[in-house]
């Protein structure tokens, strides 16, 4: 069995799977909001316990854990820099050590929205597409890129679609910048432009409905439970997110010509399908090529996607070759 563990802003989620990538046990925690990259890799820990043990197996016992990680990532050291959307996480900090000792099993890291591009690739989505564009939608904005076959990486920062800019001197983003998608439609940008907003005097349900569901974050779940009440604050600000991702993706397109989009992360799995039209929706005013535009889906495989595009960074065990037959004995 192999497992993979998605780290996001708010949650992670963790999954043990066969060697067909079936599901066999998952967990899902929240993500500290304090105490470090050592909470967090704690948190991942216990939530990849919980998993194997679901799944009827020690973690020691894994042929190994895939990590789909935020920030910078370095695959061959093993460590993770400049996770913005996680606790005082700016330096590199070595989580595949860390978590291998926790667990037992050897660790592989990889970009969150890569793996989780690569699993509906491989799996979801996108299995008849030779070119992707996959945009994930949650605390930021991530994006992953396929062409023939291949994750296209550059020089390692290649998918940043979050960081496209929408607005020349626009909005502050996160990450430092001004006018990037992100600060428009990230959901960790929208939490801080609603509290602005409600420091002015708007009203909105989004903080009361958070304070029921005891969280301490504007969750997926919340915008959603919003939208359905037809909250003003939120409608408007999930509007104005459907018209940055709109016009980010297609200037994507523009420049990659892919086959197929596909929409996933947090707000876009929970909003689902409706929501995922009205962002093609947004983005045909701005398509050169719009008499064959790409098609653009949902992900396939869910909240449980990115968990299982780690678990595809651990290495297959090898066949064993046949043996060969002995030779008879002189008699």
């Amino acid at each position: 069995m192999r497992a993979g563990i998605d780290l996001g802003g708010t949650k992670i989620q963790a999954v043990v799977v066969d060697e067909r990538s079936k599901v066999t046990g998952e967990s899902r925690q929240p993500t500290p909001t304090a105490g470090g990259p050592a909470a967090v890799i704690s948190q991942m820990a216990d939530t990849m316990s919980e998993a194997a043990e679901a799944a009827g197996v020690e973690t020691a016992r894994l042929r190994g854990i895939g990590v789909g990680s935020p920030g910078a990532v370095d695959a061959r050291a093993g460590t993770v820099a400049e996770a913005r959307n996680l606790s005082d996480w700016d330096t590199p900090f070595p989580m595949a050590a860390a978590l291998s000792e926790l667990l037992g099993s050897p660790v592989y890291i990889g970009n969150d929205v890569s793996v989780a591009v690569h699993a509906e690739y491989e799996l979801g989505a996108a299995k008849e597409a030779d070119s992707l564009l996959g945009v994930f939608w949650g605390t930021g904005v991530g994006g992953g890129i396929i062409f023939d076959g291949k994750m296209w990486e550059g020089r390692g920062a290649a998918g940043e679609i979050g960081h496209v800019v929408v607005k020349r001197g626009g909005r502050r983003c996160t990450c430092g910048r001004r006018g990037c998608m992100e600060a428009y439609a990230g959901r960790g940008a929208m939490e801080i432009r609603a509290r602005t907003l409600v420091d002015r005097g708007e009203k909105t349900e989004l903080f009361e409905i958070m304070e029921k569901r005891g969280r301490s974050r504007l969750q997926s779940g919340i915008w959603e439970r919003a939208l359905k009440r037809e909250d003003p604050m939120a409608v408007h600000l999930i509007d104005g997110a459907i018209k940055a991702l709109g016009a980010g993706i297609a200037s994507a397109v523009n420049l990659l010509d892919v086959e197929m989009v596909v929409i996933g992360g947090g707000l876009g799995t929970r909003l689902g399908e409706p929501y995922v039209k009205r962002i093609e929706s947004a983005m045909m005013p701005h398509l050169f090529v719009d008499d064959r535009p790409p098609a653009v889906l949902p992900v396939a495989l869910g909240d449980l996607g990115g968990a299982i595009g780690a678990a595809l960074l651990v290495p297959k065990a090898k066949k064993r070759p046949p043996r060969k037959p002995r030779a008879a004995s002189a008699r």
